[in-house]
């Protein structure tokens, strides 16, 4: 393992990780991962199959009961939360549902982090807050509260807050969930943006293939807390597995 802070080959690491609450079923079953920096990983699979689950743990906001989560070299497993939230500033996350402050401005939200973490004036934040929605096409928005954005502007809105502040790990959960083909392209468009111009490193979780393949570098499919496919877009069509074949064919036209 790396030592805190000297560079990592990989953003996000989970070895051997096994979380349950109770006794139900584990909701991931010694899971192992590893997100190359600067690429993005997609997790695809059915609901319930432990997705979001990773990126809560990339987060610090779950512990895993085996196993270690190591994110830029770092073992977070045991890290204490004030510890934690240094390394949660270099990390983005996209919600299914934006998760906008419904009080606050879209200009508001998107300069959070430069207005209450760094207190940064608002005069002087304003120039920054401009340029990261012109980056993800609203500039018009500035002004408007999140009630008066369409869903897809929502999302747009929260990517642009996500990065503010610079982050080299962007999470992604659900991102196209529920918007229509237009704001979908969009969308990943943006994420494909963010890894080429500011080589972000991506974790994507979706149960959309048309959405995985037009920005995964590389795939991961779930099942019952169990990875069942790892690799390439193509390996996976080749895969022999059934569970990958019928969620293949469950995406076909």
């Amino acid at each position: 393992m790396a030592a805190p802070g000297s560079p990592s080959e990989y953003a996000l690491e989970l070895h051997g990780v096994t979380l349950r609450f109770g006794e139900d079923p584990p909701i991931l079953d010694d899971l192992s991962l590893r997100v190359p920096v600067g690429k993005t990983q997609v997790i695809l699979g059915r609901s319930g199959a432990g997705k979001s689950t990773i990126l809560r743990l990339a987060l610090g906001l779950l512990r895993p009961d085996r196993g270690r989560v190591i994110v830029f070299g770092t073992d977070i497993t045991a890290m204490a939360e004030r510890d934690l939230r240094g390394l949660r500033h270099r990390m983005g996350i996209v919600f299914q549902g934006g998760a906008l402050f419904d009080s606050l401005s879209v200009a508001e939200n998107v300069g959070f982090c430069l207005l209450e973490n760094h207190h940064m004036e608002p005069a002087e934040a304003e120039p920054m807050i401009r340029e990261r929605l012109a980056y993800v096409e609203l500039d018009h928005a500035y002004h408007l509260m999140p009630s008066e954005l369409s869903g897809g502007m929502a999302k747009r809105a929260a990517v642009a807050r996500a990065v503010m502040c610079h982050p080299e790990l962007m999470l992604y959960d659900e991102a196209t969930s529920g918007l229509d083909p237009i704001a979908t392209r969009r969308m990943n468009r943006l994420i494909n943006r963010l890894r080429d111009d500011l080589r972000v490193t991506s974790v994507v979780v979706t149960h959309i293939l048309r959405d995985a393949a037009a920005v995964g570098d590389s795939f991961a499919m779930l099942h019952e807390g169990r990875i069942i496919f790892e690799g390439t877009l193509e390996d996976m069509r080749a895969h022999s597995h059934h569970l990958v074949q019928d969620f293949l064919s469950d995406e076909r036209p």
